[in-house]
C-alpha cells in the first residue's frame, strides 16, 4: 500500500521536477508536459496547483533563493564579520557551486529577467540575500559588494567548468577569488 502525499509534499516534488526542468532549458523552452511528467503527474493538475507556467516558475524561483538564504544562515550561525561572509562563502562554493542543477537554475532565473514579474521575483530573492550578508557581517558596502561580485564570477566560472581544472586565466581569477572569501 502506497502513502497519500499531503498537498505540501506533492507542491515540494513539483517544484523538484520544475528546477531540474527549467535549469535545463529555461522558461521559454520548457513545457509544463515535461514538468508534470517529470513529477509524476497530469499537466492539469500541475495547472490546478500553480495556474500558470510563469507562476510554477515565480515558486520554483523562489523557492531557490530561500534555499539558498537558508544556506547562507546556517553557514553563518553564531558568526559576525568578516568570519560570516567567509563561512557563507565556504558554503556556497562546496554546495551551490557543485549543483549544477540549482547553479543552472540560478542562471535561468536571471535570464528570465526580461519578465518584469520575473525580474521582480528575482530582485527580491537576491535582496534578501545581500540584506542577510550585510546584517550578519556588519561590514560596509565596499565589502558585500565584493563578496556578492566574487560570488557571482565564480557562478560563471562554474557555469563554464573551470573551476575543477582551470585554464590559466581562470586559475587567475580563482586566486583572486580566494582573497576575497
Amino acid at each position: 500500500m502506497s502513502t497519500r502525499l499531503t498537498a505540501a509534499e506533492r507542491k515540494d516534488d513539483i517544484l523538484e521536477a520544475s528546477l531540474i526542468e527549467f535549469a535545463a532549458r529555461g522558461l521559454a523552452g520548457t513545457s509544463t508536459e515535461d514538468i508534470a511528467r517529470r513529477a509524476g503527474i497530469s499537466q492539469p493538475y500541475l495547472f490546478r496547483l500553480f495556474g500558470t507556467k510563469r507562476d510554477l516558475f515565480k515558486a520554483t524561483v523562489t523557492r531557490c533563493f530561500r534555499e539558498t538564504l537558508e544556506l547562507f544562515q546556517r553557514a553563518a550561525e553564531g558568526k559576525r564579520g568578516e568570519e560570516a561572509l567567509q563561512a557563507i562563502g565556504r558554503a556556497y562554493m562546496d554546495e551551490m557551486l557543485t549543483d549544477s542543477v540549482r547553479l543552472r537554475a540560478q542562471m535561468q532565473a536571471y535570464v528570465a529577467c526580461d519578465d518584469p514579474v520575473i525580474a521582480e521575483v528575482v530582485r527580491n530573492g537576491y535582496g534578501d540575500l545581500v540584506s542577510y550578508a550585510e546584517r550578519v557581517s556588519g561590514l560596509p558596502a565596499e565589502y558585500v559588494s565584493r563578496f556578492f561580485a566574487t560570488g557571482m564570477l565564480l557562478n560563471v566560472l562554474a557555469s563554464m567548468h573551470v573551476i575543477e581544472s582551470p585554464e590559466p586565466w581562470a586559475a587567475l581569477l580563482l586566486e583572486g577569488c580566494g582573497k576575497d572569501l
